[in-house]
């Protein structure tokens, strides 16, 4: 028997899913996004988020450095003209999708929130558990992206011509209705 990481369960599988839908999205000529969800643990700029969520753009072309590790995601981008550090634990990105086509996948947001102890800025605490949307309030615990149509930040080209960070507009609504997302276990 091949011993694991965690019991029986093994590592998380979310850091190579995301890995791989990253390689796909570049692969085929797509800017690959994260959905965020911001809580003390990550380090974003906090100007951005939106309901305890930032929509990040995590193409080769809008970021320095970029790190897809297996506990965090750590890059530089660009934000009002500003390099800026940003690091996401992987237990936090909630979706990553193309934005061209909205392709991509969902994960539940995390269980445990990291709220701020002394010393920590007070903006970076977020809602509790309690506070948070329900699993059945968000479509069984799976959202892709910020359905409330923010804009997606990060990452202007790292030549930093804009001075803004990106306006890429959102990815198109596809028709039909509004997109479901399998849950696979």
């Amino acid at each position: 028997m091949i011993p694991t990481a965690s019991g029986n369960n093994g590592t998380s599988t979310r850091p190579y899913l995301i890995r791989a839908l990253h390689d796909w999205c570049t692969d085929n000529g797509f800017t690959p996004y994260i959905a965020v969800f911001v809580d003390a643990s990550v380090k974003v700029p906090m100007e951005y988020v939106k309901n305890s969520e930032i929509v990040l753009n995590v193409s080769f072309e809008a970021t320095t450095g970029m790190k897809l590790g297996n506990e965090y995601i750590e890059f530089k981008a660009r934000f009002g003209g500003a390099s800026r550090d940003i690091i996401v634990p992987v237990d936090h990105v909630i979706a990553i999708y193309a934005r061209e086509n909205g392709q991509g996948m969902a994960f539940p947001a995390p269980t445990e929130v990291h709220t701020p102890s002394d010393g920590e800025p007070a903006e970076a605490a977020t809602p509790s558990a309690a506070d948070r949307p329900s699993p059945a309030s968000t479509g069984g615990g799976l959202r892709l992206a910020s359905t409330d149509r923010q804009s997606p930040q990060g990452a202007e080209a790292p030549d930093g011509e804009s001075g803004e960070a990106s306006s890429t507009p959102e990815p198109p609504t596809p028709s039909g209705g509004r997109p479901s997302l399998k849950r696979i276990k």
